[in-house]
């Protein structure tokens, strides 16, 4: 099968993601074969590239935003029929024993694998997963439509679900990409005023037409302060500039995976009188199937931009670049 294969991280601009044709997976026990139909980009993938994550698995196939269909079924596999359409997320299996996992913790469980990093994902014809972790997907949406939900709207749903707002307080969003941009429409759902930090006037615009009431840049001040702010960038400056713009008693969540140094914070002027900051580690099987009921529920919009799979690298450098306006996926076996 046709794969874009990570054999050696390197900066974006050097295509380490090269097409390659490597042997079609067999599913495993109570596993299932999925033939691949698109793939959402996310940063985490970008940082997989460029090795910025310890990468356990060298050769690799990034990609964990999967839709496809069911093709074949492990041994004892019978969540799921051959034509069946799922989707796969981040989360590829937790021991479901540990202590993290006996409290509804799997995201921290430290057992856990990861789809396109410990296995293979998505950027390939084909690819497998245990069926306890692949997901009905909402009709309504096209396979397209659908993968930024499975990374970019799980994880947003979680971040937004950890700062705590309640319905008809303020919202900031530090970051206007795929994620951001499922989470506005999570927040106006729940009539919350959101305020969008941004550089890109282009993401700016697209943030206003989805519903924000004011956009602007990192340090500008907002009309209003904040009960809680998400960062999706991966930029440690911005918690200083989310934390200026708090309420007392409110929260900044912290999305990405990774992260530039946090800057020193001034104890008394940015983060007394219980303002919290607080990472977000993945996310469970809850989190997903949340999410999928809640963007079938609104409904949730995706906007996506597709690139096939002999574009990847160009399509990655745009993201790197911000100049994706939505989602990207990555559009595998139909043409774009």
């Amino acid at each position: 099968m046709l794969a874009a294969l990570l054999r050696s991280p390197k900066p974006i601009d050097e295509n380490p993601l090269v097409l390659t044709d490597i042997p079609k997976p067999v599913p495993q026990d109570h596993e299932v074969l999925i033939r691949v139909r698109a793939c959402g980009m996310c940063h985490t993938d970008l940082h997989i590239a460029e090795g910025e994550l310890p990468l356990p698995k060298l050769p690799v196939v990034p990609g964990h935003q999967i839709v496809g269909i069911v093709e074949a079924l492990g041994r004892g596999a019978k969540r799921f029929q051959e034509g069946d359409r799922v989707g796969v997320a981040w989360l590829r299996r937790s021991c479901g024993r540990c202590r993290y996992c006996s409290k509804g913790k799997e995201n921290l469980c430290e057992g856990a694998e990861f789809t396109g990093l410990q296995a293979d994902g998505g950027y390939g014809e084909f690819s497998t997963v245990d069926e306890a972790f692949a997901y009905p997907l909402p009709s309504d949406f096209s396979d397209h439509q659908a993968a930024p939900l499975l990374c970019a709207g799980v994880i947003g749903y979680r971040a937004l679900r950890l700062s705590e707002i309640h319905r008809g307080e303020r919202l900031g969003l530090f970051g206007f990409g795929a994620s951001a941009h499922i989470v506005i429409q999570i927040a106006r759902h729940w009539n919350c005023e959101v305020y969008v930090f941004t550089r890109s006037p282009d993401h700016q615009q697209h943030a206003r037409k989805l519903g924000a009431a004011w956009a602007g840049q990192a340090g500008d001040s907002p009309p209003e302060k904040l009960q809680a702010a998400i960062i999706f960038a991966p930029a440690g400056e911005l918690v200083l500039d989310a934390l200026r713009a708090l309420e007392r008693g409110g929260t900044v969540i912290l999305a990405g995976i990774t992260m530039t140094p946090i800057p020193e914070i001034d104890y008394a002027r940015l983060l007394y009188h219980e303002r919290k900051i607080r990472s977000v580690a993945n996310a469970t099987r809850r989190d997903a199937e949340e999410l999928l009921a809640l963007a079938a529920a609104i409904p949730l919009r995706t906007e996506v931009e597709l690139f096939s799979l002999a574009r990847i690298n160009q399509a990655f450098q745009k993201l790197k670049r911000s100049e994706i306006r939505g989602a990207g996926v990555i559009a595998i076996g139909s043409p774009v």
